[in-house]
């Protein structure tokens, strides 16, 4: 969008023989629109944050003040103004000599539920002239909850179901799930110890990034030694360790409202510290779960 209302501009200061907001001299290469930057607006919905800004935009900079007003669709909503949301305002304005403003949108944190995601919509109200057919007058608001990140609700006892277990359960596991304690790591940030993983004796990392609640991704360092290969395919293989990384073709992350992990891995082989085989790409869920539910699952299972 920003590279065709460029072009716009540069046409308009080629041929338009006045402003774009003389409109006896407006052409289509210098028309004047108004709209939303975005037909959908995703926002983050955090626990510190007092607003939101849905921005819209013009193309064209006025000599005067632009006043419009902002109409909500209640049709298809799934929040609810002045329980979810309200606006700080039902109209804005672009300033003269500019070509942006916003809608600024206060969210009730408190009023959303774990892994909520809400939507409304937005509707600007102003002269049919500047509606631009090509982007329309409204937008979809989207609103996610996004719970704080502490490291130590991903600490305690952790839910394994990993689908390597239900390629290659070893001598050990007897189904796909797996009840392992997890430790902080006091020598790396963001990062925990999931002692016994998959396999007894075998330790692995995984690292947390919460620095953009919008993308709260997590990672396992390279060449971490998921099992040795005698008690997974019942023989040696090259150097005689299955290694396991973060897979590369998969994004993994984390929900911190509900306290689990989505973990793609890539298994693999080396022998001498070259690649001797691939064993797969397995997707692995992780989820911490309170002292009462291990101690029940310590009982009424063979994990």
């Amino acid at each position: 969008m920003k590279h065709i209302i460029t072009v716009l501009f540069a046409a308009g200061f080629v041929a338009a023989l006045s402003s774009g907001c003389d409109q006896q001299y407006t052409t289509y290469s210098d028309a004047e629109y108004v709209m939303f930057t975005d037909t959908m607006s995703v926002n983050m919905v955090l626990q510190d944050q007092e607003y939101f800004a849905v921005p819209v935009a013009a193309t064209t900079a006025c000599d005067y003040d632009r006043n419009f007003g902002v109409e909500i669709i209640d049709k298809n909503s799934k929040a609810i103004e002045g329980l979810h949301y309200r606006l700080q305002s039902n109209t804005i304005t672009i300033p003269a000599g500019n070509r942006a403003t916003e809608v600024r949108v206060y969210p009730a944190y408190g009023m959303f539920e774990s892994g909520d995601t809400l939507n409304f919509s937005l509707r600007l109200v102003m002269p049919q002239q500047l509606k631009w057919d090509l982007y329309g007058d409204t937008t979809h608001v989207k609103m996610v909850k996004s719970c704080p990140f502490l490291l130590d609700d991903f600490t305690g006892w952790c839910l394994v179901t990993s689908m390597f277990l239900n390629s290659y359960p070893g001598v050990e596991n007897q189904s796909l799930q797996r009840l392992v304690r997890v430790t902080k790591d006091p020598s790396k940030e963001h990062t925990v110890i999931l002692h016994d993983w998959l396999f007894t004796g075998y330790d692995v990392t995984l690292t947390f990034d919460p620095s953009d609640p919008a993308n709260p991704i997590v990672s396992m360092d390279p060449d971490q030694v998921l099992s040795d290969t005698d008690s997974v395919f019942g023989q040696p293989h090259g150097d005689g360790k299955i290694l396991v990384s973060s897979s590369p073709a998969n994004l993994s992350y984390f929900n911190a409202c509900d306290r689990f992990v989505s973990l793609w891995i890539l298994a693999y082989v080396e022998d001498l510290g070259t690649m001797y085989g691939t064993v797969g790409t397995f997707y692995n869920i992780l989820e911490w779960i309170s002292d009462e539910e291990a101690e029940l699952l310590q009982g009424g299972s063979s994990m």
